[in-house]
């Protein structure tokens, strides 16, 4: 793919971002390309180094601020007619109130996911302490002449121990994934306010 090529599908895939936004980007990505073609390689290579239009068009989503694209979204193109200001004001019990229950059973939802992590963790915690109050009173009773009782509780710990290490193991995939899910959730939510234009 030539440069120029390239240019024109990177400034189709950020068609719905702000227009500085994307002559930035345009310009970034050209003077990079004509650095790379300076050190020596074709004009084809240097656009393949850089990757494709699709994974460039991902990270400068994932790299704006929602804050951003919502502020270029809200202002609008064209003057609200008066008919629809009423309907808006007239409908604003009903739209409102839906919007507001939609939004709190995401938000719950999402706590609820991380309560369970939390809960996750905490029974990790509570194995640890297991463990280490098994062990430590196992051998304060095998020492104080209750072998049987001293056995009993430092295998309890032992098993702890193991269970504990699998409980990490199993915390921390939890987390990971909830944190993944976040990600894409702020990027979903990204893309809604972005819209491509239709060329």
């Amino acid at each position: 793919m030539s440069k120029q090529e390239f240019l024109v599908q990177l400034r189709k895939g950020l068609s719905g971002f702000p227009q500085e936004d994307i002559e930035e980007r345009v310009t970034f990505y050209s003077e990079m390309i004509d650095d790379r073609i300076e050190e020596g390689i074709t004009e084809e290579e240097a656009v393949a180094a850089i990757g494709t239009v699709d994974e460039i068009v991902k990270q400068v989503i994932a790299e704006t601020p929602l804050a951003k694209i919502a502020k270029k979204k809200i202002k609008s193109k064209r003057r609200s007619r008066v008919g629809e200001i009423v309907l808006l004001v007239l409908g604003s019990p009903i739209w409102l109130s839906l919007l507001i229950a939609a939004f709190a059973v995401i938000l719950s939802l999402y706590a609820s996911l991380w309560s369970v992590v939390i809960s996750l963790w905490a029974v990790f915690g509570l194995l640890i302490g297991c463990a280490f109050g098994g062990v430590v009173a196992g051998v304060v009773f095998a020492c104080s002449g209750n072998a049987p009782s001293g056995i009993a509780l430092l295998a309890a710990g032992i098993v702890c121990v193991g269970l504990s290490i699998f409980m990490f193991y199993g915390c921390k995939a939890a987390t990971n994934g909830t944190l993944i899910l976040t990600k894409k959730m702020a990027i979903w939510t990204k893309n809604c306010f972005i819209k491509k234009e239709v060329a």
